[in-house]
C-alpha cells in the first residue's frame, strides 16, 4: 500500500461515517509531516449548511489546530474531486498538495468542470494527484445514491 492509498483509506473511513448518517459519503483528511491533523466528512444535512463540505470542515479543524489559516506543508486527501467552493478554500489555505479519488463530472472544479487550481494568475500552486483508490471512492458514492433512490421509491409506494 502506498502512502497516498493509506491516507485515502482514512478519507474513506470518514466517507463511511457520512454515509451512515445519510449524508453524501465524502471524506477528507489533512496530513502534515506524516501525521493526520484533521479529518471530516460531509455534514450539510445535519448542520443544514451549504458550507459543511468535508474539505471545508477539515480545513477549519486544521487551521484551529495549527492556530493559523496558512496550511503550508499540508496535504489534503478527499474521496471526491473538490467543488468550486472547496477548491477555492484549498487555494486560500495554502495547502501544498491535493489528492483525490473519484472525479466529479457534475461539480468538480479541479479538472472536470473547472481547473481552478491550475489558474496561472493565482499566486499559490497546489500539487494535484487524481484517481487514488478511484474505484473504492466511486463505489461508496454510487452505492449510496442507489440506496437513496430505493429508499425514496419505497417511501413513495407506501403513500399510495
Amino acid at each position: 500500500m502506498t502512502r497516498d492509498e493509506f491516507y485515502m483509506n482514512e478519507a474513506l473511513i470518514e466517507a463511511r461515517k457520512a454515509r451512515d448518517i445519510l449524508e453524501v459519503p465524502i471524506g477528507a483528511v489533512i496530513v502534515r509531516h506524516g501525521q493526520i491533523i484533521a479529518r471530516a466528512h460531509n455534514l450539510r444535512e445535519i448542520d443544514r449548511s451549504p458550507l459543511a463540505h468535508a474539505e471545508i470542515l477539515a480545513i477549519d479543524r486544521a487551521s484551529n489546530k495549527l492556530k493559523g489559516w496558512r496550511l503550508t506543508h499540508c496535504e489534503i486527501y478527499v474521496t471526491l474531486e473538490p467543488c468550486l467552493m472547496c477548491s477555492g478554500a484549498i487555494y486560500q489555505s495554502r495547502i501544498d498538495r491535493l489528492v483525490y479519488g473519484a472525479s466529479d463530472p457534475k461539480a468538480g472544479a479541479v479538472e472536470s468542470l473547472f481547473k481552478v487550481l491550475d489558474e496561472p494568475k493565482l499566486n499559490h500552486r497546489v500539487e494535484m494527484k487524481a484517481g487514488v483508490l478511484k474505484s473504492e471512492c466511486q463505489t461508496i458514492l454510487s452505492d449510496f445514491f442507489k440506496s437513496l433512490r430505493q429508499l425514496k421509491k419505497e417511501q413513495k409506494s407506501k403513500r399510495f
